[in-house]
């Protein structure tokens, strides 16, 4: 029998708390992630116009053949949220960087196409971004690092996209 005047189990009791090597790799991914994300925003801003998750949608059409995909895959591989994607494309639409278009495949998809102005302003923020990659991300590794770096997140990318095409919990 339990003691009614006990105190109850802390939130969280039974979960397996970061050690303390776990604990100093998440808060500097946190860290990085947080500050390079300010940093690239800040560039892209400044250069082009663009907020981040604009130019992941400009530089993935530019790298899909004819410029287009349909929206549903650039929702598959785009690190917003399908609403977060349409308001992006919407976006960019009314800044004539994109164009949006029925499928001729599929009567139900939408085309999300990039346009010659979307193009220039891709090309007008690379140089920048790369830059700012390079500085304060790339260069700072060494090769080993940046193997462990690409092997470490390639593990965890594909329980990421798993969780974030299920409803959420």
């Amino acid at each position: 029998m339990t003691d009614p005047a006990a105190p109850a189990d802390p939130p969280g009791a039974g979960q397996r708390w970061l050690d303390p090597g776990e604990m100093a790799a998440w808060l500097a991914f946190l860290e990085v992630s947080h500050r390079l994300d300010r940093v690239i925003e800040q560039q892209l801003r400044r250069d082009a116009g663009l907020s981040h998750a604009q130019y992941e949608v400009l530089s993935r059409l530019e790298a899909a053949p004819g410029g287009q995909l349909r929206m549903s895959e650039l929702a598959d591989v785009i690190t917003v949220s399908r609403s977060g994607l349409t308001y992006q494309v919407t976006q960019l639409e009314q800044a004539g960087l994109v164009r949006r278009a029925k499928s001729p495949a599929d009567d139900r998809g939408v085309l999300a196409i990039l346009t010659p102005d979307g193009r220039a302003a891709l090309l007008r923020a690379a140089p920048g971004h790369l830059r700012v990659v390079r500085e304060y991300l790339i260069d700072a590794l060494t090769p080993p690092q940046l193997a462990a770096l690409t092997d470490a997140l390639s593990a965890a990318r594909p329980r990421l996209r798993l969780r974030l095409r299920q409803p959420s919990r």
